[in-house]
C-alpha cells in the first residue's frame, strides 16, 4: 500500500505541475520568422496567432506569392518553436515521475 500512496502523491504533484505549465504556456509568446526577418509571426504557447509583421518592401502585387510563402514559413517556424517549448515544459512537469516502460504523457 505504501507504493500506491507514493504513486497517488506523485500523480497529485504532477497534476499541479501540469496546471502551472499550462498557465505558463498561455502567457508565453514565441516568434517565428522567414525571409531573413522580413516576415515575422508571433504565436502563444498554445498556438494562437497574436501578431504578423511584414516588411513594407513585400507589399506590392508582384510579391504576393513570395509573401504568401513567407507567411507560411514564418508560421511553421513559430509552431516548431512552440512545440519545442511544450516538450521542454512537459519534461519539467513530469520530472521524477516513474512511468512504466512505453507509457507517455499526456495520457
Amino acid at each position: 500500500m505504501k507504493n500506491l500512496g507514493n504513486m497517488l502523491k506523485q500523480a497529485q504533484q504532477m497534476q499541479s505541475r501540469m496546471q502551472e505549465m499550462q498557465a505558463k504556456l498561455e502567457a508565453t509568446e514565441v516568434e517565428g520568422s522567414s525571409g531573413g526577418g522580413m516576415v515575422k509571426v508571433r504565436l502563444t504557447g498554445k498556438g494562437d496567432l497574436r501578431r504578423v509583421s511584414i516588411d513594407p518592401s513585400l507589399m506590392n502585387a508582384d510579391e504576393r506569392e513570395v509573401l504568401e510563402d513567407l507567411l507560411v514559413a514564418a508560421h511553421a517556424d513559430a509552431k516548431q518553436k512552440v512545440e519545442a517549448t511544450m516538450a521542454e515544459e512537459m519534461q519539467k512537469a513530469t520530472a521524477g515521475l516513474s512511468l512504466p516502460p512505453g507509457m507517455k504523457l499526456p495520457f
